[in-house]
C-alpha cells in the first residue's frame, strides 16, 4: 500500500458468532480488511453479510454476539452506531436513511449539525454541504429536497453524509441495487477515488461484475461461515469461482433453458396513453401498443425513466397516472381495468419493483402475505377460513422453496430472495394468466435469481404469459422470447430473441432520441 509498502490492517473481526432465536446467523466468522482497500463481501441472501456489518457498526451491540472486533489496533465494544461513527466507521444500508421532506444539506448533517450554542448555523451548513456534494460529484443545490432527486443521487448524498462524519471505513450494503448502469458506474468510480483519498470500503453486492471491477479482496460467506477470501488486486478473480463458493455448487448456465411453445395472443394493448398524476399536461406514456402471446416471456427494456414501470402500473388497475386512454384486449375481447380488483379478476397480476413498500406487509407473517391477493379462495363468506389459508400458504411455501421457520414467521425477518418468493407466491396463488414482473431479481443473489428464473420457466410451461421488466440487460437477453424497447414513454423498437442484443437495444434507444430531436 501507499506510504509503507506493506499491507496495514485497519479491521480484524475474530470468531464472530451471532444467534437469532436458536439459529446461528454467523458461526465463527473472521474477517481482515487492509487499510485503503475496497474489500467485497459476497454471499447468498441470508448468508450473514449484513448481520456481520451490523455487528461492526454497533447496530447489534457488544454483548449481543461472541467474538472480538479490532479496529485500528484496538479492541472495540460498540454499544450503538454512534460509538462506531465517532471512530470513522459509517454504514450505508440498502434502504437509504434519508428524510424525503428535508433538504440535502439538512440530511447530510442530520444528527451531526453545524451549530453554535445550540443554534444551527445555516450558512455554514449549506456551504459545507455544497463542498461535500462537489467531492462526490453531485451537481445539486444543497437546499433541494431529497424527495425531488433520484435514487442514484440519493446514494451520493449518503456518501456525502458519511464524509461529513470524517469516515475512515465506509460500509456499503447493496449500493447499486436500485441504480441503472450509468449511475452504478459513477458510484463505483467514486469509491475508487475515495480509496485514493484514504477511505477504506467494505462493499456488499450481488453484482459480481462490479465486485470484479473495483474490489481488491473478496470474502465469500455461505450459511454464516467464511468460505474463502480471494485476492483481486490484479482484477483477475473469476466470477464463476465466486458463484461456486457462494452457492456451494457450479451454476453452469445462469439462465435455465426452456422449451418455448408460444401460442396465440392473450394480451393486446392499443394506443395506450397516460398523463403524469401531478402534472396533468405532461404525457408519460404516449401511444404504446404491444402484445403478449400465451407461453411467452416479453421483456421491456429501456433506460431509467423510460416509462416501463409507469406503463405496467397504469395497465394494472390504473395504479399510476391520470387521463388514461387506449384499449386493452384479453383473448380478443376488450376488458376494462379501472381498478386493481378488476385486473386480478381478469387474470392479470403485477409484482412491484418495490417489494418492501408495496409488495409485502412486512410486519405480518408469511401466511397472511401469501393469501393477501386471494382472500375469496381462503374465506367462507366474509370470514377467513384459517384451515384453508394454512393449507394454501403451506403448499406455496413448499412449492416455492421459501426458506423460513414456518408460515408463522414474520416476513420482515426473511432474506431478500425469500421475501421475493413470498410476493411471487401471493400472485401465483391468485392463478393469473398474465404476470407482470417488475425487477423481480433486484437485490437478490445469484442462487436466488436462478430459482426465480426456474419459477418463471415453470409458469411459462403451464401456459402463463410473462411481461418482464429488468434493468439488467443480460437478464432480459437470457430470459425473454421477445423484447420491446421503451424510450421516453414510447415504444422505440421490437426485437425477437435472434436479434435481441445489447447493441441493438441501445441502437433503438439512440435512434428514437435522435428522431425526437430532429
Amino acid at each position: 500500500m501507499e506510504g509503507g509498502g506493506k499491507l496495514d490492517t485497519i479491521l480484524e473481526m475474530r470468531n464472530i458468532t451471532k444467534t437469532f432465536t436458536g439459529v446461528k446467523a454467523l458461526d465463527g466468522v473472521s474477517l481482515k480488511v487492509s487499510r485503503d482497500e475496497i474489500h467485497a463481501l459476497v454471499g447468498e441472501n441470508g448468508a450473514g453479510k449484513s448481520t456481520l456489518m451490523k455487528i461492526l457498526s454497533g447496530v447489534y451491540p457488544h454483548g449481543d454476539y461472541s467474538g472480538s472486533v479490532d479496529y485500528e489496533g484496538s479492541e472495540c465494544a460498540f454499544k450503538s452506531i454512534l460509538d462506531s461513527e465517532k471512530l470513522g466507521i459509517v454504514i450505508i444500508h440498502q434502504e437509504l436513511a434519508l428524510i424525503p421532506y428535508l433538504s440535502i444539506a439538512e440530511n447530510i448533517f442530520l444528527g451531526n449539525e453545524r451549530a453554535k450554542g445550540g443554534v444551527i448555523d445555516w450558512h455554514r451548513t449549506v456551504s459545507m454541504a455544497g463542498e461535500l456534494l462537489a467531492k462526490v460529484g453531485l451537481d445539486e443545490n444543497p437546499n433541494s429536497l431529497i424527495m425531488n432527486i433520484g435514487v442514484g443521487k440519493q446514494q451520493l448524498v449518503e456518501i456525502a453524509k458519511a464524509l461529513a462524519k470524517k469516515v475512515k471505513l465506509l460500509i456499503l450494503d447493496e449500493p447499486t441495487a436500485a441504480l441503472n448502469d450509468e449511475e452504478s458506474s459513477k458510484l463505483l468510480d467514486l469509491l475508487l477515488e475515495l480509496k485514493k483519498q484514504g477511505v477504506t470500503s467494505i462493499l456488499i453486492s450481488h453484482k459480481l461484475n462490479e465486485i470484479a471491477r473495483v474490489s481488491d479482496s473478496v470474502t465469500i460467506i455461505r450459511d454464516g461461515k467464511v468460505i474463502e477470501t480471494l485476492d483481486n488486486a490484479t482484477r483477475k478473480v473469476d466470477q464463476d469461482r465466486i458463484v461456486k463458493s457462494m452457492v456451494g455448487r457450479e451454476i453452469v448456465d445462469r439462465f435455465p433453458k426452456r422449451d418455448s411453445h408460444i401460442g396465440e395472443v392473450i394480451l393486446k394493448v392499443e394506443d395506450w396513453t397516460v398523463y403524469h398524476p401531478l402534472y396533468e399536461d405532461r404525457k408519460v406514456i404516449n401511444g404504446v401498443s404491444l402484445n403478449v402471446r400465451r407461453g411467452e416471456v416479453v421483456g421491456l427494456a429501456g433506460l431509467m425513466g423510460a416509462g416501463r414501470t409507469e406503463l405496467a402500473m397504469s395497465i394494472f388497475g390504473r395504479s399510476y397516472g391520470k387521463r388514461h386512454s387506449g384499449r386493452v384486449f384479453k383473448d380478443g375481447k376488450e376488458i376494462q381495468l379501472h381498478s386493481v380488483t378488476a385486473s386480478i379478476d381478469n387474470g392479470i397480476a403485477y409484482l412491484t419493483e418495490d417489494r418492501k413498500n408495496y409488495g409485502l406487509v412486512l410486519i405480518e407473517d408469511v401466511r397472511s402475505n401469501i393469501s393477501l391477493a386471494s382472500l375469496p379462495k381462503v374465506s367462507a363468506g366474509q370470514v377467513i377460513n384459517q384451515g384453508k389459508e394454512n393449507q394454501a400458504a403451506t403448499a406455496m411455501q413448499q412449492q416455492m422453496r421459501i426458506r423460513c421457520t414456518g408460515i408463522d414467521q414474520i416476513v420482515e425477518s426473511l432474506s431478500g430472495g425469500n421475501q421475493q418468493k413470498v410476493v411471487l407466491s401471493k400472485w401465483i396463488l391468485s392463478e393469473p394468466d398474465i404476470l407482470i414482473l417488475d425487477e423481480p431479481t433486484r437485490g437478490i443473489d445469484v442462487g436466488a435469481k436462478y430459482e426465480i428464473y426456474t419459477i418463471i420457466n415453470r409458469l411459462i410451461s403451464e401456459g402463463k404469459s410473462i411481461i418482464l421488466i429488468s434493468s439488467e440487460m443480460p437478464e432480459l437477453l437470457g430470459m425473454c422470447d421477445r423484447i420491446y424497447v421503451m424510450t421516453e414513454g414510447e415504444i422505440s423498437g421490437e426485437l425477437d430473441r435472434e436479434h435481441a442484443t445489447q447493441e441493438n437495444i441501445m441502437h433503438c434507444i439512440m435512434n428514437h432520441q435522435r428522431g425526437t430531436k430532429e
